[in-house]
């Protein structure tokens, strides 16, 4: 208080309100300045959440590749040629994804870096809060992780408003819902349907190559569902529309094979002897 009223005595009314004009401009600055630094962090959000997807891709093709490596190896009378064109053709898509995995990368460390020299200079600009309210920007490990409800109508009604969006070909809406929901109930007694109809939505959509990726996701992560032969029908018939008639043989046959009494292999059948002729 002695401070405040020397300075006040020696200070003159216009010094007061050129002081009182810069303390303003300088909380305007910093707020300015969060608030720049919440809408780096949300595109930053956005860039890692890609960059993850990107990954997820690039896994499934390079599972893939060994796949038609192991299942070139033991198909009779397959032919070595068309089989390698394959494998170089794959090989060739999982090198593009992985040159775009890392652009995407260098993209998400230089949003990172800007946002970190944003809080610090947000930081360090006078009249700056010391610290956030409790609760504000929690990360990752301050969110409680689902655990594994038990199977109830409220899940049932979640898969059902999904599955409606498919009966009504408003797939690309479906696509999304089944997602969230495979996000949601990831150990629903539903999740192996979900997946497929992820699968079935992308094919509807003609967008094949994604369906064969969402398709071989139903054989690897629900191998006991009953999903599955569906899933391994839909594959080979994707193949097929691509014009890989190696790849959707190999598909169809191993349906035959491993599931002979299920209605599917009866399918497979049908449409081998269509790629036959």
């Amino acid at each position: 208080m002695l401070v405040g009223s020397v300075f006040s005595a020696c200070a003159t009314p216009q010094q007061i309100d050129l002081i009182e004009r810069e303390q303003r401009r300088l909380r305007t600055e910093t707020t300015s300045a969060l608030e720049d630094f919440d809408n780096i962090r949300s595109t930053l959000a956005d860039t890692r959440a890609n960059v993850q997807q990107m990954q997820r891709d690039l896994d499934a093709l390079r599972e893939k590749v060994e796949e038609v490596r192991h299942q070139l190896d033991r198909q009779i009378g397959q032919s070595t040629r068309e089989g390698g064109q394959r494998i170089k053709e794959l090989e060739a898509r999982v090198a593009k994804l992985g040159e775009e995995l890392k652009t995407q990368g260098a993209l998400l460390k230089g949003r990172e870096e800007e946002m970190k020299a944003l809080l610090d200079a947000a930081k360090a600009a006078p009249g700056s809060p010391e610290s956030r309210p409790s609760g504000e920007g929690a990360g990752p490990s301050d969110i409680a992780k689902e655990t594994a409800p038990a199977e109830s109508e409220a899940v049932k009604k979640d898969y059902e408003e999904a599955w409606r969006l498919v009966e009504r070909k408003d797939y690309k809406t479906a696509i999304v819902r089944f997602k969230a929901f495979l996000k949601k109930h990831p150990q629903s007694e539903y999740a192996d349907n979900a997946q497929y109809w992820i699968g079935e939505s992308h094919y509807a959509l003609r967008e094949f190559d994604q369906a064969i990726l969402e398709f071989d996701v139903v054989r690897r992560r629900y191998p006991k569902g009953d999903k599955v032969p569906a899933a391994l029908l839909k594959q080979g018939f994707a193949f097929a529309e691509l014009g890989d008639k190696v790849d959707a043989r190999l598909i169809l046959q191993e349906l035959v094979d491993r599931y002979p009494q299920s209605p599917e292999a009866g399918k497979a059948k049908q449409k081998l002897k269509a790629l036959e002729s």
